[in-house]
């Protein structure tokens, strides 16, 4: 066994007397436990929240989503249709308009996005399982239906068994001034609902589906569209298929993967993350003080033991070699025990859900975990850095005992 780390794990399990050095790298040993636990904790937690969005998106939003590069629609011609549809990997091509519009309903009104699919959207099966009320259609016989989100139904208070009402909703035309008559400044449409849809609240309050053609007509888009819905095969990579449409479209287009459609969102998750990371590492920082403080305790009170083994022939170097390595055994120690505790802590929600959300979503009541072997390794490599820097002072202090003066 290596001397230096034979003499160091001496000086940490003494067992003929505990001292308040002891006591103090006791307490080091669990602080550094405590830290590193709630560091693997926090960061599987935002893992968890992250993969959470990922899902309810992918309720929601295509696989792959062709929108123009600068303003709001494009013209969609059978040359770009063509393309997109010979694109190997391509298996369903959803057509959509989309806006916002006034939405009233008997006496209540509410500004919503009115997105109009074409009739292949339900063939997607992105909105199985999100329907709370009705049947998932976008007809109902020869008739549009609309399907609109729960906090939609909330703010108007729509019933879906009263044939009676409908929802009427006004479109803002581009009309030149001085136009006096009031009804050349919007467009009416009115559309039974047919069915209730839950997703999250984001989506819940500010959609309605309806058809293409009945949205085609409210807008006033003719030819344009707001972006192509893209379903790929299952034998096709995503990524390769996007790639591909990339290639293959002329300048002016945008195709974005599930991610790159809320791109802003996840990447303020990771900067949450990143920050909540370098916060419980300036704890850790913080901790190691007390490392610190009991190596250069323990440094003075082994003064003479230092002195003999430096009579004895030992090198300043084994020296310090003792000091890092007492440093080492007690951060590590509680590293390994704190990675344990976190590592059991994440495993037990992931399977039981202890801890709840305090909200309902569609997929999950629970707080989402996600253990990533990156966190583990960025939480080791943060501990040994600074159990280093925490215990260099002390065996540096160590290495420079006068022997003459405890001998």
């Amino acid at each position: 066994m290596n001397l230096s780390f034979f003499i160091a794990r001496r000086y940490f399990r003494s067992k003929k007397k505990k001292t308040f050095i002891n006591i103090i790298s006791i307490i080091s040993m669990l602080v550094v436990a405590v830290g590193t636990m709630a560091l693997i904790i926090v960061l599987s937690v935002f893992n968890g929240l992250e993969d959470l969005i990922r899902s309810l998106y992918n309720a929601f939003d295509a696989e792959l989503r062709i929108v123009a590069e600068r303003g709001k629609t494009f013209e969609l011609t059978p040359e770009l249709l063509n393309i997109v549809r010979t694109t190997e990997g391509v298996a369903i091509i959803t057509e959509v308009a989309e806006d916002n519009a006034l939405i009233r309903y008997q006496d209540a009104e509410k500004v919503a996005k009115v997105k109009g699919v074409s009739q292949n959207f339900l063939e997607q099966g992105r909105m199985q399982g999100t329907i709370v009320q009705g049947d998932l259609a976008l007809t109902k016989g020869e008739f549009p239906v609309a399907i609109i989100g729960a906090g939609v139904r909330n703010a108007l208070s729509v019933a879906l068994e009263n044939d009676f009402y409908a929802l009427r909703i006004y479109y803002p035309r581009n009309v030149r001034p001085g136009t006096l008559d009031p009804s050349k400044y919007y467009v009416q449409q009115n559309i039974r609902p047919g069915a209730i849809f839950s997703i999250e609240k984001q989506y819940d309050e500010n959609y309605v589906f309806v058809p293409l053609d009945f949205a085609l007509k409210l807008f006033d888009y003719g030819n344009r569209r707001t972006a192509l819905e893209i379903k790929t095969t299952d034998e096709m990579r995503i990524s390769r298929v996007q790639r591909l449409l990339k290639e293959r479209l002329p300048a002016g287009f945008v195709v974005q993967n599930s991610d790159e459609q809320h791109s802003s969102l996840l990447k303020a998750i990771k900067i949450e993350k990143l920050f909540v990371y370098l916060a419980f590492t300036f704890i850790l920082a913080v901790a190691s003080f007390n490392i610190f403080f009991s190596l250069t305790m323990l440094a003075l009170d082994k003064q003479r033991d230092i002195a003999i083994l430096f009579s004895m022939g030992a090198s300043p170097g084994l020296v310090r070699k003792i000091f890092l390595y007492e440093g080492a055994i007690i951060a590590f120690t509680g590293a390994i025990l704190g990675t344990l505790l976190g590592v059991l802590i994440v495993l037990v929600q992931e399977r039981y859900g202890l801890v709840g959300m305090g909200m309902q979503t569609s997929v999950e009541s629970a707080y989402p975990v996600k253990l990533m072997a990156s966190d583990l390794l960025f939480t080791a490599i943060s501990t040994t850095l600074i159990t280093l820097l925490a215990s260099f002072h002390p065996a540096s202090l160590a290495a420079r005992t006068d022997t003459a003066q405890h001998v």
